[in-house]
């Protein structure tokens, strides 16, 4: 296997240095914090048993699960311990050597990478001048006669683009007509920064549709490692839970009670992560504003991440790493999202606005900006 540049990073990054302002999640909170919101306490969870759970997850979790979609019930949810099981576990299951995917590009590097080592693959670009627009026909000028998946991620991981509703039917359209499964990672929804562009989740509005989704992103609680795959094919999902016992075997049942009582609240979890992200975008805005000859900076349509361009000299990769080592500022530099596909832009970083602590992450920010001006200013 590829060695996955992301995680490789962090390796090195994520718990040393001091002003994490990458982080792919919203503001996670302690088991105190969760059971308070709930109206509980602790001895909801004393009697629990720690013994093996089911491998589909257990009921009660699949059902609060499914109420998060509009047309799917408890029998179209199969869990996995976190996104990243489901997202191996679908490639392997759904593809095989002779097969031919398409992968939107930038996406998040699994998405990528797995199906690479299991058939051919073909990428598709959001293209970066145009507001990360994805056309549509070049998904379908792409399709050859063994394609058997599209992958996308919306809102996307790393740019936050939402395409539109009206180009997301027709992508759903064109893999009906060419009986195509649709990967959806949609892990970030939910966290659109404006609602009305929400679109909707395939598994509820596709037959081939499979949904990828997880507590650790908008519900901001990456320690349960709970995620899970929606869909209407349960022939697919039968394959899929064969192939877990492979991986995980089941979940941990710790934190399939905290999910369930996470969900209860998830309106409560959801407002409190929305205003958060509200605000922190706000800081972003004016801080970006002030150097206006060293970055292009962007709203996202979605997520808590944003990936700004580094306009200044010297490049971004080199601007990434000179920033965390003196001023302990952790971004994502544009290699991290690199792709063996195509070419992809340069020059980009990700930045993240959904946990606390972004004051004092902005003004160690600031303050290497003001002592570097002169030898980053273009």
């Amino acid at each position: 296997m590829r060695n996955f540049a992301l995680e490789t990073y962090f390796s090195k990054w994520e718990f040393t240095a001091r002003h994490h302002m990458t982080a792919s999640d919203a503001q996670s909170m302690s088991i105190t914090e969760l059971l308070d919101m709930a109206g509980l306490s602790l001895d909801a969870l004393n009697s629990l048993h720690l013994g093996y759970t089911e491998t589909w997850g257990a009921p009660d979790l699949r059902e609060a699960i499914a109420q998060t979609y509009d047309h799917i019930t408890s029998e179209n949810i199969l869990c996995f311990a976190g996104a990243e099981e489901g997202v191996y576990a679908a490639m392997r299951v759904l593809l095989s050597k002779d097969d031919h995917a398409i992968v939107v590009v930038p996406n998040y590097q699994a998405a990528e990478t797995l199906p690479l080592e299991i058939c051919d693959v073909t990428g598709v670009a959001l293209d970066a001048a145009n507001n990360w627009y994805l056309e549509i026909d070049d998904i379908a000028a792409a399709i050859k006669p063994n394609t058997k998946l599209v992958s996308v991620c919306f809102p996307n991981n790393p740019t936050g683009k939402i395409i539109p509703a009206d180009d997301w039917a027709a992508l759903v359209q064109l893999c009906r007509k060419h009986g195509l499964y649709l990967f959806s990672d949609e892990v970030y929804r939910l966290l659109e920064l404006d609602p009305s562009k929400r679109i909707a989740q395939v598994a509820d509005v596709y037959e081939r549709g499979v949904s990828l989704n997880v507590m650790s992103k908008a519900y901001g609680l990456p320690g349960l490692r709970i995620g899970w795959i929606a869909c209407q094919d349960k022939d697919v999902l039968l394959s899929l839970e064969r192939y877990k016992h492979y991986l995980s075997i089941c979940n941990s049942a710790p934190s399939e009670r905290l999910a369930v009582i996470a969900l209860g609240v998830r309106d409560k979890i959801l407002d409190k992560n929305r205003a958060l992200m509200r605000s922190n975008i706000a800081k972003l805005d004016a801080f970006f504003a002030d150097y206006p000859a060293l970055f292009d900076w962007k709203h996202p349509d979605g997520s808590c991440i944003a990936y700004p361009k580094f306009i200044g000299r010297g490049g971004v990769e080199a601007f990434c790493e000179n920033l965390v080592e003196d001023s302990g500022v952790l971004l994502l530099p544009a290699s991290i999202y690199k792709s063996e596909l195509m070419n992809t832009p340069e020059g980009h970083f990700r930045i993240g606005f959904g946990r606390e602590g972004m004051d004092e992450g902005l003004a160690a920010f600031k303050n290497y900006l003001d002592r570097k001006h002169n030898a980053l200013t273009p």
